[in-house]
């Protein structure tokens, strides 16, 4: 598959598609759990009774399937977060509190066996969750970053957008397959991780005792 392939997600699936989001919820639900080589498309097409040729116009590969499925992870997240930031928009600790958890929840669908099979069978996909990834980080956080300096909650010494690629560095280097499987980690909680080590370097003592 080359790079200009897995750089562009598959068809997400349409409101009115209901087969399409049939599968990749079906599909969703197997491959963050299980890890994506447990269950075949055969499996998938028995479980919803449906037939082969159906599932395969929607989705030719595994792999266009396992794209679509990242798509929806990204979407779901994303609407959560654009829900926080307009729920909060001038109260950073409140902001900061949900953004972080809704985040750490989303993560927390994702078990090892994914990981495992992201690592060893798609590391060339990776590169989708990377993107989307940095994107969402840069655009959530970095809004909160800005507010948390305006209110004197974060650091004023340092550009907002210095903190956002030093937290963008730091998930990119810990928050992969490799290193939270040899880290002993879940994205969840490397994720936590790299954000309390990021936090406690750029929040005052004011933003500290909200």
């Amino acid at each position: 598959m080359s790079t200009n392939r897995t750089e562009k997600p598959s068809k997400k699936a349409q409101p009115g598609d209901s087969d399409a989001q049939r599968i990749v919820e079906s599909a969703r639900a197997h491959f963050f759990s299980h890890g994506f080589r447990s269950v075949t498309m055969d499996d998938l097409a028995e479980e919803l009774a449906i037939s082969k040729k159906t599932l395969y116009a929607h989705f030719p590969s595994k792999i266009a399937l396992l794209e679509a499925v990242l798509a929806d992870k990204f979407a779901g997240l994303e609407a959560k977060l654009e829900e926080i930031t307009r729920a909060y928009p001038h109260n950073f600790p409140a902001a900061l509190h949900e953004l972080l958890a809704s985040t750490q929840s989303e993560l927390d669908e994702i078990k090892p066996p994914f990981v495992r099979d992201m690592r060893q069978k798609a590391p060339q996909v990776f590169k989708i969750v990377e993107r989307r990834r940095a994107e969402l980080i840069q655009r959530f956080f970095g809004k909160l970053f800005s507010e948390g300096q305006r209110t004197g909650m974060v650091r004023k010494d340092l550009p907002a957008k210095l903190m956002i690629e030093i937290l963008l560095a730091a998930v990119q280097a810990i928050v992969n397959p490799a290193k939270v499987e040899e880290l002993g980690l879940t994205p969840k909680t490397g994720f936590a991780s790299v954000v309390k080590v990021v936090l406690e370097g750029v929040i005052t003592r004011k933003g500290r005792k909200t």
